[in-house]
């Protein structure tokens, strides 16, 4: 079974006007020939596009021995014998970023809220969270277009 992440309006209009403003900020120091600068934010720009590449959730997966956050560069996956609970759980307006995006092509990263703790993230509107919780205690927020269904699957599985 496999659902797809869907990106978030804020996030896409985030998106959209941080590359606007950046590529006018180029232009502008390209046409005044400061190419230092233009080469320091060509640079930036590469360094949060590869973490982008590396992070971002584009599905998860599920099968029979393992859940799979799908990701551009590279899979995660979790057995399903290291889960103890999945349930549904979007984050709240309290979460706080540790390392991460909060919006950049979706959310990724370590963040914490009073509720939860600790937890790392992989999804692109925070009403389609759930919380998978590891029997070693670690967690992880995912989300995908139609959540319950990946839910109820790791449930039948893990019982």
């Amino acid at each position: 079974m496999k659902q797809q992440v869907k990106i978030s309006t804020y996030s896409i209009v985030i998106n959209i006007i941080a590359l606007i403003v950046i590529g006018a900020v180029m232009l502008i120091n390209l046409n005044r020939g400061n190419m230092w600068f233009v080469w320091t934010l060509a640079g930036l720009l590469l360094i949060i596009f590869s973490a982008a590449l590396f992070y971002m959730p584009l599905s998860i997966s599920v099968n029979d021995r393992e859940l799979c956050i799908n990701r551009p560069l590279k899979v995660k996956s979790i057995a399903l014998d290291n889960i103890a609970s999945v349930v549904p759980c979007p984050p709240t307006m309290g979460e706080r970023r540790i390392c991460g995006s909060g919006g950049w092509f979706g959310y990724w990263g370590w963040f914490s809220e009073r509720d939860l703790g600790k937890y790392f993230a992989y999804y692109g509107r925070a009403s389609d969270c759930f919380l998978v919780t590891l029997k070693d205690g670690h967690r992880y927020m995912l989300g995908c277009s139609n959540p319950q269904s990946i839910i109820d699957y790791i449930n039948n599985h893990i019982k």
